[in-house]
This record gives C-alpha cells, structure tokens and sequence, in this order.
C-alpha cells in the first residue's frame, strides 16, 4: 500500500480502538542511494529503502505520540501492532492541557513523483568529478534521497507527497592540502560533478602555506555553504514559534531587523513537500521582507497558543522550524573569466570580489555552537579553505579561525555589503530540510582564536 493508504489506515485502527479519539498519522518511505570513491575509484554502493510512522492520538485529555519502523510496503499487521500499542499506552499518558486538535480536510496541491538515481548514473557522475579534479586525487561520495509521505487524521484529512534530492561531496587532495567542494539539487540531473571536482582542485592548489591571522573584527566573503549556517540557524533559534512565545528569539514583526538587501522566504513546495505531518497544506511564505520581520513558524499548538493560524511547519515534535528557509539571491552579475570557477573561489561568489579591499574567503563554517539564543551568538570553526581576498585578488590562503558572532547582527541593517546572484542548498541537511542561501558580502565578522590560540 502507499504511505497515504497506510497513513490512512493507521488512523482508522486507532479510531476503531478508542472511539471518539482524534488521531494523526504520518507514514514516510525513504530511499537512499550511495556510491562513495577514494583514490579516485569507485569503492562502495550501498542502499536503503525504509518505512516509518508516527500515530498521535488525544483522548480523555492526554495525548500520546508513538514512532516505530515498519515491514516493508506498509504492512499492514505492523500498522494495527502500532496502533494497539497506542490505545494501550494512553491512558498512561501525562493531561495535556495545550493540545489543538487536529487537522481538517484541506486541498493539498499535487506532487510530481521523484526518481532517485541508479549506480551507473552515479558512477558517471563520480567519472566527472575525478575528471573535473584535472589529475588530483579525489574522494567522496554521489548520494540521491527519495521520500513518499502520507498524513492522514480523523478530521478528514488526507494527503500525499513525494520529495527528492540528490548531492556530490567530494575532495581533491593535492601534497596533503585538502579542497573540497559540496553541492545538493532537486535531481540527480541537476548535479555538475565536473565543476564540482574543478572547484575541489582550485581549492586543494591554492591552499598551500596558509598564513596566520590575528583575532579581530574583518570583512568577510562568506561562500554559500558557510552563509547557509547562518539560515538553518535563524530557522531554529530565531523564526521558531514555540521560542517566540517562550520569548526566547530576536524576533520582531514588523521591525526592520535585517539589512534591506535580506529576504527570508520558506519554499516546502519547491522541494515536494506541500504538507506538513499534522497535515497543514504547506505554501511559500516570506519570513523578512526586504529586512522587514514578517512572522516565525508555526504548528498547531503554538499557533493556538499564539492565536494565529499553523503555518505548515509542524514536525510532530512541537518545535515549529521553516525547514526550507532561504535568503533570495542577489541581482544577477557577470563573472569574468572561467564560467565555472575562479580559482578557489565558487562562481556563487566570485561576483562578490569586485571592489574588496581586504577581507577574508570564508568556504564553510562546522562544529558551531549557539552561546546565546536570543541573539543567536554562535561560536564555531571555519573549515574547508579560507583566503585572504586584497584588492578583488586572491593573495593566499589563511589558517583555519575561531569565531564568535551574532547571526542577526552580521545581518543587519548595514552590514550586508553584498548578496550574491546564485543561491545554493545546504550540503549538510539532513532529509526533511533544504536551507539555501548565496555568497554574502558582510562588513563585519567578530574573529576571536586562530591555530596559536
């Protein structure tokens, strides 16, 4: 049966076992698909194709949400199994004055069905990376991701939807300096692996004796994978409804908070995810309107409790994140010289350099932790290349820095001096989020350790 057919029978099982119940249930498939390669060569294939629920039922005024995986194609034994297990286990349940009741029938705009990738469509991609690579060694890995996801409740709704991804990570690694360069696109086809190992290569050459730099405040051009760190955190810590309501996020509608060259838009639908697991219809929606605060994400619980209506973003978890926050790119500019790369540097951000004095080529941020979350002060590492750009040139690459620096205050009012004109996914998200964000110009970037200490 489809995740939708399961989704739905999951929560006639409940219903019939506790009458009168209100029940939502959220069934997935996920398939994965990977070829990884060392040394430049092909070395592993593996796959994995995956059921899981997700029954929430409220009676009698507790509520009691149970996960499991499931046999293969939804089997139909597992599902009356979880759904016994539910009606056992709720009357054990904690009251739970907060709950909102469930989702109600609602038009949920078709999904296209999504293709993975096969291994020798991954094998050809993993030929162009190691050719883009001009002769380096290469590593990494080709990935594609699939998902069909059925929700279903006992006020009538029901719903499916089918989203994909696929990725290219990988490094070319030259007299043991590393360059890597990630992408992630709706489709396998999307994917330039060939430009992919030319940027890995330009990275890996131009990263041999990198300097040290003092601590302090400095202009920065952050790559796009470093500047999508900043997305998927304001998406947690500062767009999130429930720490809106805890008074815990920098939020403000209404106020002018970010630079005007910001724009924060939330775009499920591009993606194939049109509904939400409490089975709210997803649409795009604006976030920052040209540096104006517009709303934070909403499930249904707190949207009751705010008294504003769910805005599709409930996990099941009652954490409300834009799970497909993006900043919208810049006017589209010319890119002199290689229509791919400009040495090390990303042709997402290669506009950016015209007219830099000084200031620092950020690749990409990692192992960041959040000091503050009201105003989203991160301490991290950069990773993965960093140069010193004088004078719209490349002059060398840098050692590797610590930072501490508020997310918003980088963005805001000001302190944007460019965004650039191609916006790219994030490498790093895990399935049921696709943050994007472009290259971003910012005036001031709080450096506060380097390799010395």
């Amino acid at each position: 049966m489809s995740p939708a057919d399961a989704a739905a029978r999951a929560v006639e099982a409940v219903a019939t076992r506790l009458p009168g119940a209100e029940v939502v249930a959220f069934i997935e498939r996920s398939e994965e698909h990977l070829t990884r390669f060392a040394s430049s060569a092909i070395h592993q294939n593996v796959a994995d194709d995956a059921w899981s629920a997700r029954v929430t039922a409220h009676s009698d005024g507790r509520t009691l949400t149970l996960t499991s995986g499931l046999a293969g194609a939804g089997d139909g034994a597992a599902i009356e199994a979880l759904a016994a297990r539910v009606a056992d286990s709720l009357a054990l349940a904690p009251r739970d004055p907060r709950w909102a009741g469930v989702a109600h029938a609602a038009p949920v705009p078709p999904t296209q069905e999504q293709a993975g990738s096969t291994p020798a469509e991954r094998a050809a991609a993993v030929a162009a990376f190691i050719e883009g690579a001009g002769g380096l060694s290469a590593s990494g890995y080709v990935k594609s991701y699939r998902s069909e996801a059925g929700v279903a409740t006992s006020g009538g709704q029901s719903a499916s939807m089918c989203s994909a991804a696929s990725s290219v990570d990988g490094i070319a690694t030259l007299d043991g300096v590393d360059g890597v360069s990630r992408s992630r696109v709706r489709t396998h086809a999307e994917l330039d692996p060939h430009a992919a190992g030319a940027l890995a290569a330009a990275k890996a050459r131009a990263g041999k004796d990198a300097i040290e730099l003092p601590p302090g405040r400095y202009e920065v051009i952050l790559e796009p994978a470093a500047a999508v760190r900043i997305v998927s955190t304001l998406a947690m810590y500062g767009f999130n409804g429930r720490l809106a309501l805890d008074g815990a996020s920098f939020v403000e509608p209404g106020l002018e908070q970010l630079d005007p060259s910001i724009t924060l838009i939330d775009d499920g639908p591009a993606w194939g995810v049109t509904v939400d697991a409490e089975g709210t219809p997803k649409q795009r929606q604006r976030f920052v309107d040209a540096g104006v605060s517009v709303q934070v994400a909403h499930d249904r619980r707190t949207a009751a409790e705010a008294g504003a209506s769910s805005t599709g973003h409930g996990f099941g978890v009652g954490m409300p994140v834009a799970a497909h926050l993006g900043i919208e790119p810049g006017p589209a500019v010319g890119v002199a010289g290689d229509p791919t790369v400009a040495g090390p540097v990303a042709r997402a951000a290669a506009p950016l350099l015209d007219g830099v004095e000084r200031a620092l080529l950020v690749s990409d941020f990692w192992y960041t932790r959040v000091l503050d979350p009201r105003q989203v002060t991160v301490t991290g590492l950069t990773r993965n290349g960093m140069w010193l750009i004088e004078d719209g040139e490349v002059r060398g690459a840098v050692q590797n820095v610590r930072f501490t620096q508020s997310y918003p205050g980088a963005l805001a009012p000001g302190q944007v001096l460019g965004v650039g004109p191609v916006a790219v996914t994030d490498p790093d998200s895990w399935s049921a989020t696709a943050h994007s964000a472009p290259a971003l110009r910012l005036a001031s970037w709080n450096v506060t350790g380097n390799a010395s200490g």
